[in-house]
């Protein structure tokens, strides 16, 4: 089994708020001393944080749930409980946060040490000594504390190379790897030798450095899911430059100027922009046997699909095997890097908008159902919040829920739907009568 993971789908959970709690102050020389319960403490936050030590999301293929701890219980004297550490989750650069049901982008998390929060810990509920007022001056009510946010979540891991390695298998795109780096990638005479992606720093003479990624190969109709498919085609999308490694010797019995072709309309297919990477396309296996007659063939068939007008994309023969030709085309891969900007790989639309924490008057604060036994369901984010919150132990705590329906408008929403005097209604699992 191979110990590179490239995607994971999990789940986080933030921590709950701690309750708030219900104490009034008693002792013997402070008369009518009043409420005295203290706020619970905030929920732990689940935060991303990128270490470059890490290669994979092997680490989130076993261990999928992560859930941060809640905060502490309001005390007496007025005390806050103790809200609860953040839970730290370390994924490898280059990592793709989404919401897994929206398929929106939360972050792209691509320096050492970036952090971001995935999930927010709930904020700690009210004591009683926050609801003290003139005409109240020993209120029984407190609040529970806010439930944490709860996501499902999907990674994806973009290595982080400057230079793509990309072509049909067994072109030699390892083997150049090997000789221009220090990274042992597997070579052999078979294809889909390589099927995880492998990655090296180069060093040019001038004493220039870049990062360079051999992919496993492609074949036709790869976008489509033919071969490994799209499986390690996102990783292509973070480089800046693209070297095109075809097999000049046709070795295969193919054409290199279709095998050419064949490639780079796999990777318009998988996402049009990477046609806006500038390419370099390296001729290998010149040592070969009908080589240079290949290239000659190969220049006239590009030329032939150009302008007049047009630049033509460089054309660098090497032998991977024999080494000859790599100085000039890593120093013109160099050159080329200095002056190509960073591609944005993802643009508004697919970002989740920042969450918005005012009154919004288009979203309805509830919904009202029913089921098959005759009960209104009653259902909404805003209202199940204000129903987590409450502390049902309480009676003031129940009658403040129950102002808090009405100021919602819940009671002439029901009635408008047919409600009538003595039905059930049902929040959760939690169901009282409809009071005309």
């Amino acid at each position: 089994m191979s110990m590179f993971l490239d995607t994971a789908k999990i789940k986080v959970k933030a921590g709950n708020g701690g309750d708030g709690m219900v104490a009034f102050r008693r002792e013997k020389y402070v008369p009518n001393g009043g409420p005295w319960g203290g706020d619970g403490g905030r929920g732990g936050n689940v935060i991303f944080v990128v270490d470059e030590g890490l290669r994979t999301l092997m680490d989130f293929r076993y261990n999928r749930h992560f859930k941060a701890q809640s905060g502490e219980k309001g005390m007496t004297k007025g005390m806050h409980g103790r809200g609860a550490e953040d839970l730290i989750v370390r994924v490898p650069q280059g990592t793709t946060v989404r919401d897994a049901e929206t398929g929106k982008v939360l972050t792209d998390l691509i320096e050492n040490g970036q952090e971001f929060i995935v999930a927010h810990g709930g904020r700690g509920g009210r004591g009683n000594i926050r609801f003290a007022t003139p005409k109240n001056p020993a209120p029984e009510i407190s609040e529970n504390g806010e439930p944490g946010q709860e996501r499902e979540l999907q990674l994806e891991l973009k290595i982080l190379a400057d230079v793509g390695l990309v072509g049909f298998p067994s072109v030699g795109k390892s083997t150049l790897l090997s000789v221009i780096t220090s990274a042992k990638p597997k070579i052999g005479a078979y294809h889909f030798t390589t099927i995880v992606p492998n990655l090296g720093m180069v060093r040019t003479q001038s004493g220039e450095s870049f990062a360079v990624a051999d992919l496993p190969g492609l074949i036709e109709g790869a976008s489509q899911g033919v071969g490994l498919g799209t499986q390690f085609l996102r990783h292509i999308e973070r480089t800046r430059v693209i070297l095109h490694i075809i097999d000049m010797s046709a070795s295969e019995g193919r054409d290199p100027y279709e095998d050419y072709l064949a490639i780079n309309k796999e990777l318009e297919s998988y996402n049009l922009r990477l046609m806006e990477r500038p390419q370099i396309i390296v001729a290998n296996k010149m040592d070969m046997p009908e080589s240079q007659e290949n290239l000659e063939e190969f220049k006239k068939k590009l030329a032939a699909n150009y302008d007049e007008f047009e630049e033509l994309p460089p054309i660098f023969p090497i032998s991977g095997l024999t080494k000859q030709g790599l100085a000039p085309l890593l120093d013109a891969t160099a050159e080329l890097l200095d002056k190509t900007p960073e591609f944005l790989l993802y643009d508004e639309s697919d970002m989740e908008e920042e969450v918005y924490y005012g009154f919004d008057e288009e979203e309805k604060p509830f919904e009202i159902g029913r089921d098959d036994d005759a009960t209104w369901v009653l259902s909404g984010e805003k209202l199940m919040k204000l129903f987590n919150m409450t502390n049902f132990d309480r009676d003031e705590s129940v009658m403040k829920f129950a102002r808090q329906l009405r100021g919602m408008g819940v009671d002439e929403a029901l009635r408008a739907r047919g409600a009538k005097d003595g039905d059930l209604v049902r929040i959760g699992k939690f169901e009282f009568e409809f009071v005309d």
